[in-house]
């Protein structure tokens, strides 16, 4: 099985064949490193690309995503072992009183794509609990999610528990969600605004490069 097989497999979004070219691939002798950078971590570049020049949508993006993080955990003992490092480190998750993840886990899988190594914890996650995490992991960025206007001054609330630890400088907030804009993530505070799963991914890639 080719890289360049696994990287079309990652783009139409076939699970099954990723698994069995990543597979194939470790078993006749590649590297499981360049695996990750020249087929999974390359095709997720250009999935969104193709979402952010509008031929790919949520929906093809998710598929992608998901077929992608299936050759991942065939490759995750291999990196491993091999000490192979994080582009970076994120923490994620939706604020307290919102219940909706599925833009959040998009977010996570396209980070996990670019070669982040990602800590979710979930969706209705406290102030608190983004600060504790943040000192236990030591993350470059801490990513928050709203979908609710209700919801959003979490968001605020948050980056104050985070001040409040003596962590703010050590990190770098990402905000997004439906109705989150630039101008609030200014008003809060926040280091980065990315409007959807695929800006947030090269976002963060272009800020530890």
């Amino acid at each position: 099985m080719k890289l360049e097989d696994i990287y079309q497999h990652v783009i139409d979004g076939n699970a099954g064949a990723v698994e069995a070219g990543v597979k194939a691939a470790l078993a006749s002798g590649v590297d499981a490193n360049i695996i990750l950078q020249d087929a999974l971590i390359k095709a997720m570049a250009e999935v969104g690309q193709r979402f952010e020049n509008g031929d790919f949508f949520v929906p093809e993006m998710l598929i992608a995503a998901r077929a992608m993080k299936a050759g991942l955990e065939i490759l995750r003992p291999q990196l491993a072992a091999a000490n192979v490092k994080a582009l970076g480190k994120v923490v994620i998750g939706t604020v307290q009183g919102d219940l909706h993840d599925i833009g959040k886990n998009l977010v996570s899988m396209m980070l996990e794509g670019a070669g982040f190594e990602v800590i979710d914890l979930g969706a209705d996650v406290s102030p608190v609990k983004f600060a504790q995490a943040i000192r236990e992991h030591k993350p470059q960025f801490v990513g928050m999610s709203a979908l609710l206007t209700t919801t959003m001054p979490r968001m605020k609330d948050t980056i104050e528990a985070i001040e409040d630890m003596g962590l703010r400088r050590a990190v770098k907030v990402m905000v997004g969600g439906a109705p989150v804009t630039e101008k609030y993530a200014q008003q809060i505070g926040a280091d980065i605004y990315a409007p959807d799963a695929s800006s947030a991914a090269r976002l963060a890639r272009q800020l530890v490069a």
